[in-house]
């Protein structure tokens, strides 16, 4: 499958644990260099892969205006830091940054928040607080 129509995420194969969080200033989250809000969960192995590989076969969608995000990961590998990602789900709109993500990727894209993969998501951070 192609990643055309397609949430685009960062290269996730160097991926060995995900914090989830629970963004408590979301405007912050705009644009600040971390993620702002209470770490809830960490996953590894199995349960980051699926979160991963949710993430991706989310549809894309036209963004919103509001970005009010949520939730937000943060991706670690072996050496550290890979990837953040701000997720707004009354928007649409997914934040991405950080030291793995190219310059491509760096910033809003939009997510089809309504999909049975991004409600799937949505689940799993609601469950893991």
């Amino acid at each position: 499958m192609s990643d055309a129509g397609r949430m685009l995420l960062p290269s996730c194969e160097k991926t060995e644990l995900i914090e989830v969080v629970r963004l408590t200033d979301p405007v912050v989250n705009m644009a600040s260099a971390d993620l702002a809000g209470e770490d809830v969960a960490l996953w590894t192995a199995g349960e980051a892969g699926e979160a991963l590989a949710l993430m991706s076969s989310v549809p894309d969608d036209d963004l919103h205006r509001c970005f009010m995000p949520g939730w937000g990961i943060r991706a670690h590998g072996a050496s550290g830091l890979l990837f953040r990602i701000a997720f707004c789900f009354r928007c649409h709109g997914a934040r991405l940054w950080g030291p793995g993500v190219p310059a491509e990727q760096q910033g809003l894209q939009g997510f089809a928040s309504q999909s049975p993969a991004a409600l799937e998501l949505l689940r799993r951070f609601r469950e893991a607080s």
